[in-house]
């Protein structure tokens, strides 16, 4: 049994989740930090950053819209925060290594009528002389 949960632990999947789990507890902390400290006292509305005291009477109930402010306001600074400083530069990145591994077409194809390998420009096969259609980027 106890080799079976080793097994169990060592499988990569497993493991990685562990790594994601961990590093994403330490991304959230920092992003946190990132908008508590330097966004939230950006955005603040008449020198406030914390609206936790606002709150409106209508009758004898008592609506505190000021924590949902707060929920609102830093939801809304850490999905910023996350797509200005982690989205949009893995997306340059990946568009970067695309670029450079340069999508080239295919060098052969096989032919529909004798399924030979020939060249991905030819426009008739050498083996079975069929017309091919157009050559076209896969």
């Amino acid at each position: 049994m106890l080799k079976d949960f080793k097994t169990f632990i060592m499988r990569g999947n497993v493991v990685d989740l562990a790594v994601g789990i961990v590093v994403g507890s330490a991304f959230g902390t920092v992003v946190k930090a990132l908008v508590s400290d330097l966004i939230t006292p950006l955005v603040s509305i008449g020198g406030k950053t914390n609206f936790e005291s606002l709150h409106t009477r209508i009758g004898h109930s008592i609506f505190a819209y000021g924590d949902f402010l707060n929920a609102l306001i830093a939801f809304l600074s850490i999905a910023a925060a996350v797509f200005f400083f982690v989205v949009r530069p893995v997306e340059a990145v990946n568009r970067r290594l695309k670029r450079r591994a340069g999508d080239q077409p295919p060098a052969t194809k096989e032919c529909p009528e004798c399924c030979s390998t020939i060249a991905f420009a030819a426009h008739r096969c050498a083996y079975c002389t069929a017309v091919l259609e157009e050559a076209t980027a896969a």
